[in-house]
């Protein structure tokens, strides 16, 4: 795609708003979901093991459902995807608020919000934007929307803290599932459906089963996937078990949440930093930095004494690393695999990531009922850190791999 004209830079610019503003919205109002557990718990008298089985069911449904939703968005479109799931987000919510048993809660906060999750979350957005705008700007709009969503999370986890306060927890979520809503007319300029034609040109285009296969045949794929695997273990262990770390060193608990504000308000810089490297340098080289600096900050929090300086300082740093692996990822699948069918493909290497993101998150408890500490997880994820750093430098960041002929428009139903 060429350099926007001037006169298309409006364009431009209020896609990139609406697809940031769309992402930091659906990760604000998703990670505001924890805030509910008590009070929720207190009023309806479940287990709290009964809630947090509810959200880790989210997660896993979210990474099994992705690769679909990429897949309906690579035919139909992102944009038409997006506002299927705002309204299966709102769904999702109303049923929350409305279940008085734990069977009906689990089913529309683990099975009706994972699938809402997927096709309203960042793949399907980041997807949409990529084959909207020109490959010069691929890496910025990655980064501004994986920036977005932090500082989504940043400002509308206190408002619904604020709202459960005041208006209590049933209407505060009565209150989220309206917002779900407002990703409707912010999903319109994701309109990806001429430049989805276009990639293929008018007369050819390569099947879906085609594109899959080469992608799954290619180790570049794998070596992705296994990367985003480390991130998602690395990301889930310290969202869910950072606070309880924190407590275990016999340290405030407001060291704990203040760790958990500054990762996601240092995201904010970290991921567009990454956006531009993606855009300006190589992106395997990016990668290998950003998960071995990861092992080596985690190695060295783990040697220093526990103090709440040491906690923040860490914290901060960890947020530059944070989701700072989404746009070079992204821009090597779209590099590697092109961008027909880019939801399709990036679908399936999140899917790495929400599995790492289960593991982590399950595994940490595990580690400590066991053991009464984490310090096995935490060298753990060190070691896990060098392996997504190594993975990482066997990915291929050159010329695209060759692409099989292309076959007939008329035959892509076939697929």
């Amino acid at each position: 795609m060429p350099a926007p004209a001037p006169s298309a830079r409006l364009g431009l610019v209020l896609l990139l708003v609406c697809g940031v503003v769309t992402a930091a919205l659906a990760m604000g109002l998703r990670q505001s979901l924890g805030l509910f557990l008590a009070p929720m718990t207190a009023d309806q008298g479940w287990g709290a093991s009964g809630f947090a089985f509810a959200i880790a069911l989210q997660v896993l449904c979210n990474g099994i459902t992705q690769p679909i939703w990429g897949q309906v968005a690579d035919r139909i479109g992102g944009r038409r995807v997006i506002m299927i799931g705002a309204g299966l987000q709102a769904v999702a919510l109303v049923g929350m608020a409305l279940s008085t048993s734990l069977v009906w809660f689990t089913v529309f906060a683990g099975v009706v919000m994972g699938c809402a999750v997927s096709a309203a979350g960042m793949p399907v957005i980041m997807a949409s934007l990529t084959r909207l705008l020109p490959e010069s700007m691929r890496g910025r709009a990655t980064g501004l929307g994986t920036a977005g969503s932090s500082f989504g999370q940043f400002l509308v986890v206190p408002v619904v803290a604020w709202g459960i306060s005041g208006a209590g927890w049933q209407w505060a979520m009565f209150g989220i599932a309206a917002a779900s809503l407002l990703m409707l007319p912010l999903a319109l300029p994701l309109n990806d459906q001429a430049a989805r034609q276009a990639v293929a040109g008018p007369a050819t285009e390569e099947r879906a089963t085609v594109a899959l296969r080469r992608a799954l045949g290619d180790p570049t794929f794998w070596f992705l996937s296994f990367g985003f695997f480390v991130c998602g273990l690395h990301v889930s262990f310290m969202a869910v078990h950072l606070p309880g770390f924190v407590a275990s060193c016999h340290l405030p608990i407001g060291v704990g949440a203040a760790a958990i504000s500054l990762i996601g308000l240092f995201n904010v810089a970290g991921s567009l930093t990454a956006g531009e490297l993606s855009s300006k340098w190589r992106r395997r080289e990016l990668l290998v930095i950003i998960y071995a600096a990861r092992g080596v900050l985690m190695a060295g929090f783990l040697m220093v004494e526990k103090t709440t300086v040491s906690v923040l300082v860490f914290s901060a740093i960890m947020g530059l690393l944070w989701l700072s692996t989404v746009p070079p990822t992204v821009a090597l699948c779209a590099r590697n695999f092109g961008t027909r069918w880019l939801a399709t493909i990036f679908g399936l290497v999140f899917l790495g990531h929400q599995l790492g993101g289960f593991t982590g998150a399950w595994l940490g408890g595990v580690i400590f009922d066991r053991t009464g500490s984490y310090d096995r997880m935490w060298w753990l994820a060190v070691i896990a850190a060098f392996a997504g750093a190594g993975f990482s430098a066997l990915c291929r960041d050159g010329a695209p791999a060759p692409q099989p002929p292309a076959r007939p428009v008329g035959r892509v139903a076939e697929a």
